[in-house]
């Protein structure tokens, strides 16, 4: 059976007709690499805010059930908008991954959760705390556009959105038909893992 999930690379590899039609994506290279979990994988919760995380926090208080939240922050590098009390709590409550247009800070502590984050960069100064910012809306970070229920692959070669969840195959060669066997959705395979 192949390591799930597949790495970003080989699913571009093996898609170019879904990279064609837009319905896969991979955003440009931009972003820094926090949390242990450098693998991570699960459908997008959007949040749109500039300079505050009140709504951050509010969104990694619930259970994540093994989503990603993305965040487009502007891409403001002037403060954080993450630090490591939320991350912890993002860990704990089942979230997948963490993606910031935007600065984190708290680095060391963040390291140390099991999840993952990708972020622009740094910052020891704090966001505001307005609660101003918009939840569930189409957000566009690293030249892509990224929709809630749409499907995240980060890995270290990079990240990618999905339109559907991709198919994993468990390639099993079968000699008698020298033939592929693709039968489970990655969240199903996870579960078996």
């Amino acid at each position: 059976m192949a390591s799930l999930p597949l790495p970003t690379a080989e699913v571009c590899d093996a898609n170019p007709h879904l990279i064609m039609n837009g319905e896969l994506r991979a955003l440009h290279p931009i972003f820094q690499i926090y949390g242990r979990r450098q693998v991570f994988a699960g459908p997008v919760v959007t949040l749109k805010v500039y300079e505050d995380n009140v709504l951050i926090r509010e969104f990694l208080e619930e259970k994540g059930h093994g989503r990603v939240l993305v965040v487009d922050g502007g891409g403001s590098m002037r403060c954080a908008i993450l630090g490591g009390n939320p991350v912890q709590q993002a860990q704990n409550n089942g979230w997948a991954g963490i993606v910031v247009n935007g600065c984190i800070r708290d680095v060391d502590e963040i390291n140390g959760c099991d999840i993952g984050v990708r972020a622009l960069n740094s910052h020891p100064m704090k966001a505001n705390k307005k609660g101003i910012g918009e939840k569930h809306v189409p957000v566009t970070i690293a030249g892509t556009r990224i929709c809630d229920g749409e499907w995240l692959y980060a890995d270290t070669d990079g990240i990618l959105v999905s339109r559907t969840e991709l198919t994993v195959c468990a390639y099993i060669y079968m000699e008698a038909f020298g033939a592929l066997s693709c039968e489970f959705g990655l969240g199903q395979l996870q579960k078996l893992v």
